[in-house]
């Protein structure tokens, strides 16, 4: 298997691969017998021409090949010659179909390059970046499409700061498609306005419940999505120094303290949000202390899904043990970095990552 930095090499170069194919034909004619002929080559440097280089470097290719063509037969003494025609006119054909090859691919980029960008505002707009800080609390979050052309999918976050303390949510729609986007936009919309409004975490998660199963169970809606929606809601007292979480069927976040790196898993299994109807008893919520240095990661499961060639999972408390880092940026930049690392650069499923970090205390 090609390593990825021979890819890039071979990326950043391939610009003059047209150019090495004309180069190849005209050795391959000049020291082989007049009657073998390099006509295949010439015709596919100039269709190479076309999604590689320019309208002007695809004609110029075009015009090349031609020549050197011409050439070969002046060299063997076979111009005016009917193999000669036959042959010109082949990569005079072909050069054509290039060049109108070339102008098509110009326009399907334009529109891909404007989808893109109308993805991108999509993307700000659904999902806005967390505020830097709020007291003590630094923010910082990413996002990952499985597609490279992709900007958006199901997976979500968001962070309020509200009377109640600051909140914050991670989840995962279960589904694909424009369904999924839906569901993402509905959860996030309902999680800014409940936040501001339920004084509790269980009032929350409820009003998140509620919309879940609305927005799962619309008509049409089983056809993209699977019914639910993973998700980790979280609050961050504004007196004291801990955090209340809240697990509906999600991977368990990492708490970075200053002496070690640990899964926060919940005390008792909670099924997804849109799911209500399997829960054994009431909401758990968990507690647990978040001292000044303490940094707490929620992730979604594109993260700890992600696996090496072997097929090895990615986990990121035995990958991170003992590392420590300044703000949230950089925690994850260092896991983002190591889990392409550690993918090769693959992605199968789309990867939001959201880090809170408790910076100092509030004077």
């Amino acid at each position: 298997m090609a390593r990825p930095g021979a890819w890039l090499w071979l990326e950043r170069r391939r610009r003059l691969l047209p150019a090495v194919l004309l180069l190849l034909a005209a050795v391959i004619d000049f020291v082989t017998p007049e009657d073998v002929s390099a006509a295949a080559l010439y015709a596919a440097a100039v269709l190479m021409a076309a999604p590689l280089l320019s309208l002007r470097g695809t004609i110029v290719t075009g015009v090349c090949a031609l020549l050197v063509d011409l050439a070969m037969f002046v060299h063997f003494g076979r111009h005016r010659s009917p193999p000669e025609a036959s042959e010109l006119t082949m990569v005079a054909t072909v050069s054509v179909i290039a060049v109108f090859l070339n102008r098509l691919l110009y326009h399907l980029q334009a529109q891909l390059s404007s989808a893109r960008d109308i993805a991108v505002a999509v993307q700000r707009a659904v999902l806005p970046d967390p505020p830097k800080a709020s007291g003590p609390l630094r923010f910082a979050a990413r996002y990952e499409a499985a597609q490279a052309d992709a900007q958006i999918g199901g997976d979500l976050y968001a962070v309020v700061d509200t009377p109640f303390g600051v909140r914050c949510m991670i989840g995962d729609v279960r589904g694909k498609g424009l369904g999924a986007v839906r569901a993402v936009a509905a959860s996030i919309g309902t999680f800014r306005e409940a936040a501001l409004r339920e004084p509790g975490l269980i009032e929350l998660v409820e009003r998140l419940e509620r919309a879940a199963t609305r927005e799962t169970q619309q008509p049409g809606s089983e056809t993209e999505l699977e019914g639910f929606i993973t998700s980790v809601v979280v609050e961050f007292s504004r007196r004291k120094r801990e955090v209340r979480l809240v697990n509906r069927g999600h991977p368990a976040p990492v708490l970075f303290l200053p002496d070690a790196v640990r899964y926060v898993e919940p005390s008792r299994p909670a099924p997804a949000l849109g799911m209500a109807a399997l829960a054994p008893g009431p909401e758990p919520v968990d507690t647990l202390a978040f001292p000044e240095g303490a940094t707490l990661l929620l992730y979604t499961d594109g993260l700890t899904e992600a696996r090496d060639e072997r097929g090895v999972f990615y986990d990121p408390v035995g990958r991170f043990a003992g590392s420590r880092y300044a703000c949230p940026d950089a925690l994850l930049d260092a896991v983002l970095a190591d889990v392409h690392r550690h993918t090769g650069g693959r992605r199968a499923d789309d990867m939001a990552l959201l880090a809170i970090t408790h910076a100092h205390d509030s004077a």
